[in-house]
């Protein structure tokens, strides 16, 4: 037993024997494939989560009282009277549900590196898709005594709370998503040490904060050293966010736009689409969406490396979303198939440069730090992705009133408007803005 208490600086074939996060480390040493297994749970457990505000530190089981949290309010939520009993229940469902940046740290811990960027494809797919998924099954299941008389009577629990149904289906498969966290083997590392063993290796360990020549104390948690280094301070990871944030912005600004336009009339530059038509476009993106980020991104990112195919994305989005309002002179199954093409391939784009910026930001911290690290990149998307939709709305409705303009008439404007900011985006991807992380720090 003295032996696991001795710090193991180059021996990488010796882990702590009561430490969880050694048990880990040893399994990925031990077996160099896919973990399949735990990355099935992470990809369950992000098709269940839900937005909200996601600052959260990693450690123990804190994602299991999201998920309650997530159980009891999203119940509520469906058995609410008035309006702002159903604000505050959301509101209390989204701020207490830390879900999505734990699970990012999580992936990447529980993968080798050669497969990071598979796990987190699987994050990018499993939440895009749940977005896809969790507004259908409510479409479709809210109101049931209406659409379903034969089997809900207007007089029963599901007739006098309508919105009751798919709420506590949900809240059903959450508790379910609950019980298989309960499984999810823990990564973080756990390790007892005295003071005099901490001061002697902390003399023996340098960590990376991604700058060069950057020499500073670490304080020694297992075989990991963790910095004391405030994450606010850490500029790969800060600009890695704010990167991330911009783009995130133009994607729920395109998401708010691509709806709006595509049932627009055409004498406005729409597309007069039904929304069981959209359904149809979003359903062919996310299949193709699944099928790319399972398969080719890992291979691709490998290649490339997530900054290049980050850039990649933004580069070809541009004339991508040029093409859009000429698309949209088209009629019949030429428009559907373009614009269905279109939808998934600006979809992969998009969701590649997530993932890459995904990759860099977990990169640049250290373990310990990861989950707040997420946290924090989580948080500040939020706050984009709440600003994005108000502002793509907002576009749409004064570009329908400049039809006749001279200069980018119409839907022309909205569509140049989502470039300027994926252009914006594209040139923060690069020196002295963002700087990749030290890919020693893992």
């Amino acid at each position: 037993m003295g032996d696991n208490r001795e710090a193991l600086l180059g021996a990488e074939n010796k882990y702590f024997e009561n430490c969880p996060g050694c048990k880990v480390e040893l399994l990925k040493e031990t077996n160099p494939g896919i973990p399949f297994k735990h990355l099935l749970y992470v990809w369950v457990v992000v098709l269940a989560a839900d937005k909200g505000l996601q600052y959260c530190k990693k450690g123990g089981r804190y994602w299991l009282l999201c998920w309650l949290c997530r159980v009891i309010f999203n119940t509520l939520f469906g058995l609410s009277t008035n309006f702002w009993v159903a604000v505050s229940t959301r509101f209390l469902l989204g701020s207490l549900c830390g879900i999505l940046g734990p699970m990012r740290a999580y992936a990447s811990e529980v993968c080798r590196k050669e497969y990071q960027a598979l796990g987190m494809s699987i994050i990018s797919t499993s939440w895009g898709i749940g977005l896809v998924i969790g507004p259908a099954l409510g479409g479709f299941l809210a109101q049931p005594a209406e659409k379903f008389p034969y089997i809900f009577a207007n007089e029963s629990l599901f007739g006098r709370f309508p919105y009751f149904l798919p709420c506590i289906l949900i809240s059903l498969f959450a508790f379910g998503v609950f019980l298989i966290s309960c499984s999810l083997p823990e990564t973080l590392h756990i390790h007892e040490r005295n003071d005099k063993e901490c001061d002697k290796l902390n003399d023996a360990l340098v960590t990376s904060t991604g700058e060069p020549n950057a020499n500073e104390k670490v304080r020694i948690v297992g075989r990991h050293p963790t910095s004391q280094q405030n994450l606010w301070k850490n500029w790969p990871l800060m600009s890695s966010i704010i990167v991330y944030c911009v783009f995130q912005l133009h994607d729920m600004a395109y998401a708010e736009i691509f709806s709006l336009w595509a049932v627009s009339p055409r004498k406005n530059g729409g597309l007069s689409y039904s929304t069981a038509d959209v359904g149809e476009v979003l359903a062919i993106s996310g299949c193709g969406l699944l099928l790319f980020q399972l398969f080719l991104y890992p291979l691709i990112e490998k290649t490339l490396g997530p900054v290049m195919i980050s850039r990649l994305g933004a580069v070809l989005t541009i004339p991508l979303l040029f093409t859009y309002p000429f698309i949209a002179m088209l009629k019949g199954l030429s428009l559907m198939f373009l614009i269905s093409s279109a939808s998934v391939l600006k979809n992969v784009l998009s969701v590649s440069i997530t993932t890459g910026l995904f990759l860099l930001q977990n990169r640049a911290v250290t373990q310990k730090q990861r989950g707040a690290a997420n946290g924090i990149s989580m948080s500040a998307m939020s706050i984009f992705k709440a600003v994005g939709p108000a502002a793509g709305g907002s576009l749409f409705s004064w570009a329908q009133n400049r039809q006749n303009a001279f200069f980018l008439p119409g839907d022309q404007m909205v569509f140049f408007a989502l470039n300027m900011i994926e252009v914006i985006g594209l040139l923060m991807t690069f020196k002295p803005f963002l700087i990749p992380p030290d890919d020693t720090v893992l």
